[in-house]
Protein backbone atom coordinates (compact mmCIF):
# COMPACT_ATOMS: atom_id res chain seq x y z
CA UNK A 1 0.00 0.00 0.00
CA UNK A 2 1.57 3.40 -0.76
CA UNK A 3 2.06 5.67 1.59
CA UNK A 4 1.78 9.23 1.39
CA UNK A 5 3.57 12.19 2.97
CA UNK A 6 2.05 15.99 2.34
CA UNK A 7 4.33 19.14 3.00
CA UNK A 8 2.55 21.93 3.52
CA UNK A 9 4.77 25.39 2.61
CA UNK A 10 3.64 29.05 1.39
CA UNK A 11 5.25 30.32 -1.92
CA UNK A 12 8.98 30.92 -2.58
CA UNK A 13 10.20 28.94 -0.23
CA UNK A 14 12.35 26.24 -0.69
CA UNK A 15 9.57 23.72 -1.59
CA UNK A 16 10.30 22.72 -5.08
CA UNK A 17 14.18 21.33 -4.13
CA UNK A 18 12.19 19.60 -0.85
CA UNK A 19 10.15 17.60 -3.90
CA UNK A 20 12.95 17.47 -6.12
CA UNK A 21 15.00 15.74 -2.62
CA UNK A 22 11.87 13.37 -2.17
CA UNK A 23 11.88 12.66 -5.89
CA UNK A 24 15.28 11.74 -6.31
CA UNK A 25 14.62 8.71 -3.71
CA UNK A 26 13.73 5.61 -5.80
CA UNK A 27 11.04 4.50 -3.52
CA UNK A 28 9.09 7.58 -4.13
CA UNK A 29 6.59 9.89 -6.25
CA UNK A 30 5.86 13.41 -6.41
CA UNK A 31 2.98 15.79 -7.04
CA UNK A 32 3.30 19.15 -7.69
CA UNK A 33 0.71 21.49 -5.82
CA UNK A 34 -2.62 19.39 -7.20
CA UNK A 35 -4.77 22.01 -6.08
CA UNK A 36 -3.41 25.30 -8.14
CA UNK A 37 -6.49 25.04 -11.11
CA UNK A 38 -8.83 25.00 -8.52
CA UNK A 39 -7.68 27.59 -6.52
CA UNK A 40 -7.32 29.68 -9.89
CA UNK A 41 -10.57 28.13 -10.97
CA UNK A 42 -13.06 29.35 -8.00
CA UNK A 43 -11.25 32.37 -6.87
CA UNK A 44 -10.91 34.07 -10.62
CA UNK A 45 -7.40 35.44 -9.73
CA UNK A 46 -5.16 36.52 -12.24
CA UNK A 47 -1.57 34.88 -12.23
CA UNK A 48 1.10 34.34 -14.24
CA UNK A 49 0.24 31.08 -17.09
CA UNK A 50 -3.01 31.15 -15.90
CA UNK A 51 -4.70 29.62 -18.54
CA UNK A 52 -2.34 27.11 -18.90
CA UNK A 53 -2.27 26.14 -15.32
CA UNK A 54 -6.30 25.59 -15.44
CA UNK A 55 -5.91 23.60 -18.69
CA UNK A 56 -3.52 21.12 -17.25
CA UNK A 57 -5.15 20.60 -13.75
CA UNK A 58 -8.19 19.51 -12.82
CA UNK A 59 -10.64 22.10 -11.81
CA UNK A 60 -13.33 20.03 -9.79
CA UNK A 61 -11.63 20.01 -5.78
CA UNK A 62 -13.31 16.32 -5.12
CA UNK A 63 -11.93 14.67 -7.97
CA UNK A 64 -7.94 16.21 -6.68
CA UNK A 65 -9.16 14.81 -3.19
CA UNK A 66 -9.95 11.58 -4.40
CA UNK A 67 -6.23 10.88 -6.25
CA UNK A 68 -4.38 12.28 -3.66
CA UNK A 69 -5.89 10.30 -0.56
CA UNK A 70 -7.64 6.95 -2.58
CA UNK A 71 -6.14 6.38 -5.78
CA UNK A 72 -2.86 3.65 -5.30
CA UNK A 73 0.44 4.51 -6.73
CA UNK A 74 3.09 2.39 -8.29
CA UNK A 75 5.52 3.38 -5.64
CA UNK A 76 6.18 2.89 -2.08
CA UNK A 77 5.70 6.46 -0.72
CA UNK A 78 3.25 9.54 -2.58
CA UNK A 79 4.78 12.83 -1.82
CA UNK A 80 2.21 16.30 -2.26
CA UNK A 81 3.98 19.31 -2.41
CA UNK A 82 0.94 22.05 -1.63
CA UNK A 83 0.87 25.19 -1.33
CA UNK A 84 -1.33 26.29 1.69
CA UNK A 85 -2.90 29.37 0.14
CA UNK A 86 -4.65 27.26 -2.45
CA UNK A 87 -6.42 25.64 0.22
CA UNK A 88 -9.98 27.45 0.99
CA UNK A 89 -11.60 27.70 4.11
CA UNK A 90 -14.33 25.87 3.10
CA UNK A 91 -12.88 22.43 2.43
CA UNK A 92 -13.19 19.93 4.37
CA UNK A 93 -9.45 18.67 5.63
CA UNK A 94 -10.55 15.10 6.94
CA UNK A 95 -9.23 13.38 3.42
CA UNK A 96 -5.87 14.49 5.45
CA UNK A 97 -6.42 12.02 8.42
CA UNK A 98 -4.52 8.73 6.96
CA UNK A 99 -1.25 10.76 5.65
CA UNK A 100 2.05 12.01 7.33
CA UNK A 101 2.61 15.84 7.37
CA UNK A 102 4.99 17.96 7.08
CA UNK A 103 4.88 21.67 7.52
CA UNK A 104 7.80 23.96 5.72
CA UNK A 105 7.87 27.62 6.83
CA UNK A 106 9.96 30.58 6.08
CA UNK A 107 10.50 34.17 7.77
CA UNK A 108 7.63 36.37 6.09
CA UNK A 109 10.25 38.91 4.99
CA UNK A 110 12.20 36.34 3.03
CA UNK A 111 9.13 35.71 1.57
CA UNK A 112 7.44 38.66 0.69
CA UNK A 113 11.34 39.93 -0.67
CA UNK A 114 10.84 37.42 -3.16
CA UNK A 115 7.59 36.99 -4.22
CA UNK A 116 7.31 40.94 -5.01
CA UNK A 117 9.98 39.64 -7.32
CA UNK A 118 8.05 38.04 -9.79
CA UNK A 119 4.80 39.60 -9.24
CA UNK A 120 4.70 43.23 -8.99
CA UNK A 121 2.50 43.56 -4.80
CA UNK A 122 1.29 40.93 -2.36
CA UNK A 123 -0.69 39.95 0.08
CA UNK A 124 -1.17 37.91 3.34
CA UNK A 125 -3.63 35.97 1.34
CA UNK A 126 -0.84 35.89 -1.39
CA UNK A 127 1.65 34.45 0.90
CA UNK A 128 -0.34 31.50 2.95
CA UNK A 129 1.43 32.22 6.47
CA UNK A 130 -1.72 32.91 8.27
CA UNK A 131 -3.60 29.72 6.09
CA UNK A 132 -0.52 27.78 7.07
CA UNK A 133 -1.20 28.55 10.89
CA UNK A 134 -4.86 27.52 10.49
CA UNK A 135 -4.04 24.69 8.58
CA UNK A 136 -1.16 23.88 10.92
CA UNK A 137 -3.67 23.05 13.92
CA UNK A 138 -6.68 21.60 11.99
CA UNK A 139 -4.60 18.58 10.30
CA UNK A 140 -2.68 18.21 13.65
CA UNK A 141 -6.08 17.51 14.82
CA UNK A 142 -7.35 15.43 12.76
CA UNK A 143 -4.35 13.49 11.85
CA UNK A 144 -3.72 13.16 15.30
CA UNK A 145 0.40 13.70 14.51
CA UNK A 146 2.85 15.90 15.94
CA UNK A 147 3.28 17.45 13.30
CA UNK A 148 7.20 18.09 11.91
CA UNK A 149 8.00 21.59 11.02
CA UNK A 150 10.68 23.24 8.94
CA UNK A 151 12.59 26.40 9.04
CA UNK A 152 13.84 26.81 5.58
CA UNK A 153 16.96 28.86 6.92
CA UNK A 154 17.69 26.59 9.83
CA UNK A 155 17.34 23.52 7.05
CA UNK A 156 19.67 25.37 4.67
CA UNK A 157 22.26 25.20 7.36
CA UNK A 158 21.98 21.67 7.92
CA UNK A 159 19.88 19.93 5.05
CA UNK A 160 21.34 16.21 6.03
CA UNK A 161 20.95 16.36 9.73
CA UNK A 162 17.42 18.01 8.73
CA UNK A 163 16.20 15.60 6.27
CA UNK A 164 17.82 12.63 8.24
CA UNK A 165 15.59 13.48 11.53
CA UNK A 166 12.61 14.52 9.21
CA UNK A 167 12.64 10.74 7.62
CA UNK A 168 12.27 9.55 11.41
CA UNK A 169 9.93 11.66 12.13
CA UNK A 170 8.29 10.25 9.42
CA UNK A 171 9.02 6.94 10.08
CA UNK A 172 10.70 6.25 6.44
CA UNK A 173 14.51 5.43 5.73
CA UNK A 174 16.58 8.46 5.19
CA UNK A 175 18.20 8.11 1.64
CA UNK A 176 21.54 9.77 1.19
CA UNK A 177 19.70 9.86 -2.54
CA UNK A 178 17.75 12.78 -1.16
CA UNK A 179 20.85 15.87 -0.99
CA UNK A 180 21.35 16.05 -4.72
CA UNK A 181 19.39 15.90 -7.61
CA UNK A 182 20.07 15.89 -11.91
CA UNK A 183 19.81 19.68 -12.89
CA UNK A 184 16.77 20.70 -15.24
CA UNK A 185 12.95 20.34 -15.06
CA UNK A 186 11.00 17.44 -14.50
CA UNK A 187 8.23 15.80 -15.61
CA UNK A 188 6.24 16.18 -12.48
CA UNK A 189 6.74 19.84 -12.56
CA UNK A 190 4.01 21.79 -12.90
CA UNK A 191 3.17 23.62 -16.25
CA UNK A 192 4.61 27.31 -14.25
CA UNK A 193 8.05 26.14 -13.84
CA UNK A 194 8.83 27.97 -16.67
CA UNK A 195 8.21 31.01 -14.86
CA UNK A 196 8.86 30.47 -10.86
CA UNK A 197 11.59 27.23 -11.20
CA UNK A 198 14.66 29.12 -12.75
CA UNK A 199 16.91 28.40 -9.35
CA UNK A 200 15.49 25.23 -8.92
CA UNK A 201 16.20 23.95 -12.66
CA UNK A 202 19.92 25.01 -11.91
CA UNK A 203 20.52 23.62 -8.81
CA UNK A 204 21.57 19.74 -8.21
CA UNK A 205 21.06 20.02 -4.03
CA UNK A 206 20.55 22.16 -1.33
CA UNK A 207 22.39 25.38 -1.75
CA UNK A 208 23.83 26.75 1.57
CA UNK A 209 22.26 29.83 3.22
CA UNK A 210 22.95 33.15 1.71
CA UNK A 211 21.15 36.83 3.41
CA UNK A 212 19.98 38.12 0.68
CA UNK A 213 19.66 41.81 0.26
CA UNK A 214 16.24 42.81 1.42
CA UNK A 215 14.40 45.72 -0.72
CA UNK A 216 11.01 46.06 1.06
CA UNK A 217 9.15 49.17 0.80
CA UNK A 218 6.55 50.80 4.11
CA UNK A 219 3.81 48.69 2.43
CA UNK A 220 5.60 45.37 2.25
CA UNK A 221 6.78 45.75 5.79
CA UNK A 222 3.80 45.87 7.39
CA UNK A 223 2.81 42.87 5.72
CA UNK A 224 5.87 41.83 7.07
CA UNK A 225 4.82 42.59 10.79
CA UNK A 226 1.20 41.19 9.94
CA UNK A 227 2.15 37.80 9.51
CA UNK A 228 5.01 37.16 12.04
CA UNK A 229 3.05 36.36 14.74
CA UNK A 230 2.06 33.14 12.79
CA UNK A 231 5.71 32.51 11.81
CA UNK A 232 6.94 32.94 15.24
CA UNK A 233 4.15 30.56 16.64
CA UNK A 234 5.06 27.60 14.13
CA UNK A 235 8.70 28.28 14.35
CA UNK A 236 8.66 27.21 18.10
CA UNK A 237 8.03 23.63 17.12
CA UNK A 238 10.45 23.56 14.46
CA UNK A 239 12.95 20.91 14.38
CA UNK A 240 15.52 22.50 12.35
Amino acid sequence: MTRRIAMWSGPRNISTAMMRAFENRPDTSVVDEPFYACYLHESGLDHPMRDQVIASQSTDWNEVIRELSELERDSQYFYQKHMTHHIPGHMNLDWTAGMKHCFLIRHPRYVVNSYVQKRESASSADIGIERQYILYREISDISGQDIPIIDAVKFLNDPAGCLERLCGLLEIPFLEEMLNWPKGRRESDGVWASHWYGNVENSTGFKPWKEPELELDKVQLELVKKNEEYYEKMLEKSIS
